[in-house]
């Protein structure tokens, strides 16, 4: 059983922020606008129910968060990346092995990061001009997700080198081999955060995600927000109820 539910959730992980493979192998296309859109994502499959029926769905609005120690997240973000992928829905920078984070006494393996303009999440009711998810896995087959917020300002040099290989196309993807990209200088450096317990933001919006919400947004330039936001003009799935559910803020 354990190992089923690791085999889900990596091919979940792998997929998330853009779940092309998993919803080819589901048979249902899904999108963000009109009949493909977030409030028919439950009816396409019934391996998409916990769209419409989970009660533990992300994003969500951040508001009213509870102190708590909850300790610090512990970066460990040493390997390259591998490719940079157009999947149809975002564009997704694949890792190499070896990267990590450590929270709660819990380590979790960094599998990707992708994109969504603007950010999912929301912060008292507004959302960031772009956001980053960096999807990681347990050895329990838990998905660990931090998201970096940005903000328009300054042009950002790690964002500059991945947009130099910037796929445009469906299917796109393009070798990062040999280039110059430290993912660590993607981060904050107050890297003080929100925590609750959320889902997938695509399908099949599986819950059991320790979601982590970098609180200190770092800066993207309007110029880079836009070559992202060309590709790909909607990526936001709406803000979900918190049916009771408490955030922490450390």
């Amino acid at each position: 059983m354990k190992k089923f539910y690791q085999s889900v959730m990596l091919s979940a992980a792998l997929s998330l922020g853009a779940g092309t493979a998993l919803a080819a192998g589901a048979g249902a296309h899904w999108g963000y606008e009109g009949h493909m859109g977030p409030m028919h994502w439950g009816d396409m499959s019934p391996d998409y129910h916990m769209c419409k029926e989970g009660r533990q769905q992300s994003p969500i609005d951040i508001r009213g968060a509870t102190p708590k120690n909850l300790g610090d997240i512990t970066f460990s973000y040493t390997a390259s990346p591998k490719n940079i992928v157009n999947n149809g829905h975002t564009i997704q920078v694949n890792m190499n092995p070896g990267s990590t984070i450590t929270m709660g006494g819990k380590t979790y393996r960094l599998l990707q990061f992708h994109f969504h303009s603007p950010s999912e999440h929301k912060i008292d009711g507004k959302p960031a001009d772009m956001v980053a998810h960096f999807v990681h896995q347990a050895e329990d087959g838990q998905l660990g997700v931090v998201a970096v917020l940005f903000k328009k300002g300054k042009a950002n040099p790690v964002i500059g080198r991945l947009w130099q290989k910037l796929p445009k196309q469906h299917g796109g993807k393009a070798d990062l081999a040999g280039l110059d990209v430290r993912v660590a200088d993607l981060l904050p450096r107050d890297r003080s955060y929100y925590n609750y317990a959320g889902s997938l933001t695509t399908p099949p919006c599986s819950e059991g995600v320790n979601w982590m919400v970098l609180r200190t947004p770092v800066n993207v330039s309007a110029a880079q927000v836009k070559a992202f936001s060309d590709i790909f003009p909607k990526s936001v799935r709406p803000t979900q109820p918190l049916h009771g559910r408490t955030i922490h803020h450390n």
